[in-house]
């Protein structure tokens, strides 16, 4: 974790992903921020460390990437109860409602905000859901 050096008062912390995605070191990036009451976790699939993307249809890749933000999320000391945006990319939104699915079985009455939209790929061809969020803890 580091923190943020702009304002010293602002608690900005950064973590990989856990384990981290093949791409973390290669494009330099966080899996997790957590500002203020924030813990916002980027683009998520479901690649293991290894590059290999599990599950096959929308839905079992959906339900993976959930598992694993929900993994994170209390890393970040957040939980998905305390989720409010979800961000939802999909390479084909005729089965957006696979994916639906695998979102509503996850956080049932949480109800956070969701936007999905049909992108022409992501990084790996094999890969055909990533999703971001936003959660809110306090503070």
């Amino acid at each position: 974790m580091t923190s943020g050096d702009d304002d010293p008062g602002a608690a900005i912390a950064r973590l990989g992903g856990d384990p981290p995605s093949p791409y973390e070191g290669q494009f330099s990036f966080s899996r997790i921020v957590s500002a203020g009451g924030f813990v916002l976790i980027g683009g998520t699939t479901s690649v293991d460390p290894c590059g290999y993307v599990l599950g096959e249809t929308p839905y079992e890749q959906a339900i993976e990437v959930l598992r694993k933000l929900a993994h994170e999320l209390s890393r970040g000391g957040a939980e998905l109860r305390d989720v409010v945006q979800l961000r939802v990319y999909v390479t084909d939104i005729s089965r957006a409602e696979e994916v639906g699915r695998a979102v509503g079985e996850t956080f049932g009455e949480v109800r956070p905000l969701m936007t999905m939209v049909e992108v022409s790929g992501l990084i790996d061809p094999r890969m055909l859901v990533e999703i971001e969020l936003v959660a809110y803890r306090g503070g």
